[in-house]
């Protein structure tokens, strides 16, 4: 899970975070994408399987694991999670995944002997991944997934940082803050607001409240 920076108040409010692999890979923070946070594939862990004209691709499904991983029939016994966005190139240049976004999956060019298309070539691309089954880290207060919504909970790091975690108290660390709006400018928050939270996207600042 990334760390995000956040300001109380009247201070400017900024997100650190990236996982590692591509936690501290581009694509983060630079780009004004900073609520994001992904999990990144090894740099020769994708390789094709014959399951769709496009490796992972909307709707196809991938194996357990983030580092080395697979396409996988979503009926069989290895699916792990589906494709709900597929991009080629790099998130950080790409468009944004789903809010409900679980994890991201990077992949990098391949030159694999045989693939879907038979051109021979996986291009660079990302995948926004859902798990098929619970826990969903991505959903509103589940305490995870790659991007920081409406509903997330933080707790704070000191030196005004802060890091997301599950709003029901299960994770290792209980909430101190609940992101509870979205919106264009800190003056559009609400009175309760105790922390703003950059959310990045077509309204940026969340608004946080103590709990």
């Amino acid at each position: 899970m990334r760390t995000r920076w956040a300001a109380r108040g009247a201070c400017a409010a900024v997100c650190a975070v990236l996982l590692s692999g591509c936690q501290s890979a581009p694509g983060g923070e630079e780009d004004g994408r900073l609520g994001e946070r992904r999990t990144a594939a090894s740099p020769t862990a994708a390789r094709a399987s014959g399951y769709g004209a496009e490796f992972l691709g909307v709707d196809e499904c991938s194996s357990f694991g983030r580092t080395s991983f697979t396409e996988a029939s979503c009926a069989g016994e290895r699916a792990a999670a589906r494709v709900i966005a597929r991009h080629d190139g790099t998130a950080r240049d790409g468009p944004r995944c789903p809010a409900t976004t679980d994890f991201v999956l990077h992949i990098s060019e391949q030159h694999p002997s045989s693939d879907e298309d038979g051109d021979g070539v996986v291009p660079r691309g990302y995948a926004c991944m859902r798990h098929l089954q619970p826990p969903h880290p991505g959903d509103p207060g589940g305490g995870g997934g790659p991007r920081t919504i409406v509903g997330d909970c933080v707790y704070d790091l000191g030196d005004g940082r802060v890091r997301e975690t599950a709003c029901d108290g299960g994770a290792e660390r209980e909430p101190d803050f609940k992101v509870t709006k979205a919106v264009d400018d800190r003056s559009e928050c609400p009175a309760s607001t105790a922390l703003y939270v950059r959310l990045g996207g077509a309204s940026p600042v969340g608004c946080a409240r103590p709990v």
